[in-house]
């Protein structure tokens, strides 16, 4: 995710609670095959270690069938541990350093940056992959998210490199303005799980809305 893509990529986040790991997994893969995401995040955090492991290695074969990274949200020890694509990190997960050394040069490492340039700033200065904003919209995912103003995109598009994920409440009818504002990736989850449609068709929808 180091490298700045000329359309918007999708970054899909895994629903929190996964009761059925086999029929999950069938599901992922029908929504990767289609070729709409750029990148998974597993997101599990009210899970016991054993899960989110468990949960991750099934996950990361998934994936990597399909040539998708897998980043495990908050915590760089399981994603050393399942040699993940990388980690995402809240501002309370843990530093850039740290994560850096368990994981090593090769792997992607993502910082939560809310609203602030600063914080995101920070986090570019101290090794990260790319940095996340947001909440963007209402979300049900993060309900007690600050907002982040859509402005925000398109400021850090023009003064760096480093790759942006726009989060918060993000579907198919709000999309394509956090793109056009300068960001690098949407991540979506509702958008895509909760859906009234199958998520691979969700997933479909997205990729077309974003590429119009």
């Amino acid at each position: 995710m180091s490298e700045i893509e000329e359309t918007c990529g999708i970054y899909l986040i895994t629903p929190e609670k996964i009761d059925d790991l086999d029929s999950f997994a069938s599901t992922l893969g029908q929504v990767l095959e289609t070729g709409a995401v750029d990148v998974v995040q597993l997101r599990l955090k009210n899970a016991g270690d054993n899960d989110i492991i468990r949960t991750a290695e099934k996950t990361l074969a998934v994936c990597h069938k399909y040539d998708v990274p897998l980043l495990v949200n908050d915590r760089a020890d399981i994603a050393a541990q399942v040699d993940a694509d990388g980690v995402h990190l809240g501002q309370s997960d843990g530093n850039v350093a740290e994560a850096r050394a368990l994981l090593g040069a090769d792997k992607d490492i993502g910082v939560t940056c809310h609203g602030s340039k600063d914080l995101a700033f920070k986090a570019g200065d101290e090794g990260a992959n790319y940095v996340a904003f947001g909440a963007f919209f209402p979300s049900r995912t993060k309900q007690n998210a600050e907002p982040a103003e859509i402005d925000l995109l398109t400021v850090w598009d023009e003064v760096t490199e480093i790759p942006s994920v726009a989060i918060g409440g993000i579907n198919s009818e709000n999309c394509k303005k956090i793109a056009d504002a300068g960001a690098h990736f949407v991540a979506v989850c509702a958008a895509v799980w909760d859906a009234g449609e199958s998520p691979a068709a969700a997933a479909v929808k997205l990729r077309a809305v974003l590429d119009s």
